[in-house]
């Protein structure tokens, strides 16, 4: 049976992630957030008083922190996982461009070329990734005690709260881009955007 010719046509699409990334992105994303806001609960005192606990607390929060590098590494079986992985590792001259015109504020589609992924993606997914070993390695410091010297535990309490500071302000962000773009969360909620959207924001995208 032949299409009506009134029909309108189908609204074309591209495939950005597949079931592995998206898998790794939204369960990363659940341990980051019981991180944060068990965190939360432990040093903001009025959180502290309305959930109590603290005993709890201080499990979830160890136990979800040493979790959070398990998907990226269940995920490295997935050849699609890897190869965005490379794509995020890789800078090139279009990269320099982009944080050049990100600097001066310049929003112009044509000033700011991007492969799959965009130079503020880039850095934002080295500086998380950095800024999460961090945190696994000071927090096992404060967690085992008795391993170390009192200097060491000391030194890694401070890196790690002031760490997790400046992360809580870096994810606000993050969520804060993702909420103005929301063809940008239904390619990580289904797996695929829209042709013209992957041709204006990321033109050296060739899916």
């Amino acid at each position: 049976m032949s299409p009506r010719a009134d029909a309108p046509p189908a609204a074309t699409g591209v495939r950005r992630f597949g079931r592995a990334e998206r898998w790794v992105h939204r369960t990363t994303a659940a341990l980051m957030g019981v991180c944060v806001c068990t965190a939360a609960c432990l040093y903001v005192p009025q959180l502290a008083q309305l959930v109590g606990r603290r005993a709890l607390v201080v499990t979830v929060h160890e136990w979800s922190g040493l979790a959070l590098p398990v998907p990226v590494l269940a995920g490295l079986l997935s050849r699609a996982l890897r190869a965005d992985l490379g794509r995020l590792n890789r800078f090139g001259p279009h990269d320099r461009s982009w944080l050049r015109a990100a600097l001066r504020r310049d929003k112009r589609p044509s000033s700011r070329p991007a492969g799959k992924f965009n130079a503020g993606q880039k850095l934002y997914a080295a500086w998380i990734a950095g800024a999460t070993l961090v945190m696994l390695g000071t927090g096992l410091l404060m967690w085992f005690t008795h391993l170390t010297p009192l200097v060491w535990r000391t030194s890694a309490t401070f890196v790690h709260d002031w760490l997790a500071l400046t992360i809580g302000i870096v994810l606000a962000g993050h969520i804060g881009m993702a909420l103005a773009d929301p063809e940008a969360r239904r390619g990580m909620r289904t797996g695929s955007v829209r042709r013209e959207w992957a041709e204006r924001e990321h033109p050296l995208w060739r899916p």
